[in-house]
């Protein structure tokens, strides 16, 4: 059964079944979310983390495909009946435009970019990918988190079953990705269930050894199958323009043209190739910062200096930190997450329900053959600490998780998101954290040329202007980074356009932000107020901020109508 025939059978009473009763943006937000955690995709971005129900089930049949569109297009019309009147408080139409950019996402992730249908790499996420989300918060294991584990496992060949059934319109690069990731499979499980084996009780290890021989053989199929389909896969990956510019206006609800992403991507370019030149001038002659003797004092130093960074929050004036926000923690990535450390971002960033613990971090032994971010924190765990954990996204997701308004609580926003990550390592340079070492003041104009380059990578991989391969040959040679870093990258960019632009083009709104900010408030402005109303509101798109805090709407885009 194809998914137009499965569709035509259940979209007429989803469709009118939602949008027949009396209806509020509070119950339609309330049912939307309630979808979104059974239907939303895992990838390996590492902000969309979602708290799963205890019922969840993995499944992408084409008849379950068929009813999630027919379930978006429900949701697509109650959201088109409560547009809000003339004269209805900012607050409430900022929450309505939040509502349809959550549900143009839904439509931009089954209907326009398709990766069911054309991104083999699509499945590994799907499969292996629940797998390393069960493994990332510390022990112990609870019994829900052992019986999820053994489910997700079982889950894997019906889900490869799906993917041979939907993958008609194969894309080369993604397919060879795909293949890659699945070299070594079986040995990896191996390992994972070694290595795991002392936190599960003795009947669940049993059911997950059960389940493993299937799971590990369906994963293994699955990547022979692929290799015979390579000849006839189709070589491009672009989205296209059209596409691209939905996902703009209609998702990242940005006013920005992919010309106009371009021109700001260089400018900001060559304004941290210009920093980092000043500073490299005032390091000459003096060594590299040494490495951390041991992973011990590594986590040691981290925890240290992320306390210090939250009361230099608080002494500057910078920023509130809440009595209740927990800490940002690193530890020892452990032996059963190891194997699959390629699947997803080695951090617990916690979550609604988790707002009591600390997030996690897992980090690598101090070695010089780290890549290029594991590197910058065997030296000085400062950076990432700023961006990852405080004030950045372990900091500023559990402020939006702790919102009371339920609409903005649940939603998310990479613009938002890493924009706020980006911008906090500028701003805490700039406010003197970083005096005390020039070295991690040049790591810091590093990591700015690699967002900058990220803005004109992933636009023109969207745009058919880069491969997958000519992208990460060029971040390779001018960021520069190492080859799988550069490859891991741009591999990343293709699969999830528009993921790529959103740390300094969010940056870019911040800065605008703030300054318009400080010119109507003038002597009543507060460095501090500023930024508690941008990390509090900090899954809200940057355009419905501004509208928000100065009344300015001229940023929010008009959505356009999704391409077919």
């Amino acid at each position: 059964m194809n998914v137009k025939h499965c569709l035509s059978v259940v979209v007429v009473t989803l469709f009118v079944g939602s949008a027949a009763h009396a209806d509020s943006l509070a119950e339609l937000s309330d049912s939307f979310w309630a979808f979104r955690a059974l239907e939303q995709p895992l990838s390996d971005d590492d902000l969309p983390r979602i708290e799963r129900p205890r019922d969840f089930a993995i499944s992408w049949t084409a008849a379950s495909v068929a009813k999630r569109i027919a379930q978006l297009e429900g949701f697509e019309a109650r959201w088109s009946q409560l547009a809000p009147a003339p004269g209805t408080p900012v607050h409430e139409q900022v929450n309505y435009r939040l509502m349809g950019s959550a549900i143009a996402r839904v439509r931009w992730e089954l209907v326009v970019q398709r990766s069911w249908r054309n991104d083999p790499l699509f499945y590994v996420y799907q499969t292996i990918g629940p797998l390393h989300a069960l493994l990332l918060q510390p022990p112990p294991f609870d019994e829900a988190r052992q019986l999820a584990l053994v489910a997700r496992l079982r889950e894997i060949p019906a889900t490869i079953a799906a993917a041979r059934q939907n993958l008609d319109d194969i894309r080369r690069p993604f397919a060879q990705l795909a293949i890659d990731d699945l070299d070594g499979i079986a040995a990896r499980i191996d390992r994972m269930e070694t290595a795991l084996a002392p936190q599960l009780r003795a009947d669940n290890l049993r059911a997950l050894r059960a389940a493993k021989p299937a799971a590990v053989k369906a994963l293994t199929d699955y990547r022979s199958w692929l290799e015979t389909r390579l000849p006839d896969a189709k070589p491009d990956t672009a989205i296209g323009r059209d596409n691209y510019l939905y996902f703009l206006r209609n998702v990242a609800l940005l006013p920005y043209t992919p010309e106009e992403l371009l021109a700001m991507s260089r400018q900001e370019w060559a304004r941290s190739v210009a920093f980092e030149a000043y500073q490299q001038e005032r390091n000459a002659g003096t060594a590299d910062a040494p490495l951390f003797a041991n992973v011990d004092a590594q986590i040691e130093a981290e925890r240290v200096q992320e306390e210090k960074i939250r009361r230099y929050l608080v002494e500057h004036r910078i920023l509130s930190v809440p009595a209740w926000m927990q800490h940002y923690r690193n530890r020892l990535l452990p032996d059963y997450l190891e194997p699959l450390q390629g699947y997803g971002e080695t951090d617990d960033l916690t979550g609604p329900s988790r707002l009591d613990s600390n997030g996690t971090s897992y980090i690598r032994r101090p070695s010089p053959d780290l890549g290029f971010f594991y590197l910058s924190t065997a030296r000085d765990p400062r950076p990432i600490i700023v961006h990852e954990g405080v004030p950045g996204h372990y900091f500023q997701l559990a402020l939006g998780w702790h919102q009371p308004d339920l609409i903005r609580r649940h939603y998310y926003d990479s613009a938002a998101n890493e924009g706020i990550g980006f911008y906090a390592e500028e701003m805490m340079l700039q406010s003197g954290l970083f005096d005390d070492n020039a070295q991690t003041r040049q790591t810091i104009y590093s990591f700015m040329r690699l967002r900058a380059l990220r803005v004109e990578v992933d636009v023109k991989l969207a745009l058919g202007e880069f491969s997958i391969q000519q992208a990460a040959d060029y971040l390779e040679r001018t960021v520069p980074v190492d080859k799988a870093t550069a490859i891991q990258e741009a591999a990343r960019f293709a699969s999830l356009p528009g993921q790529a632009i959103s740390y300094q083009i969010g940056k870019l709104q911040i800065t605008q932000l703030l300054s318009d900010t400080r010119r109507a408030q003038g002597k009543d402005f507060s460095l501090q107020r500023f930024h508690d109303f941008v990390w509090t509101n900090g899954n809200v798109p940057l355009s419905l901020q501004r509208w928000e805090l100065l009344g300015d709407a001229t940023d929010v885009p008009a959505p356009v109508a999704a391409p077919h």
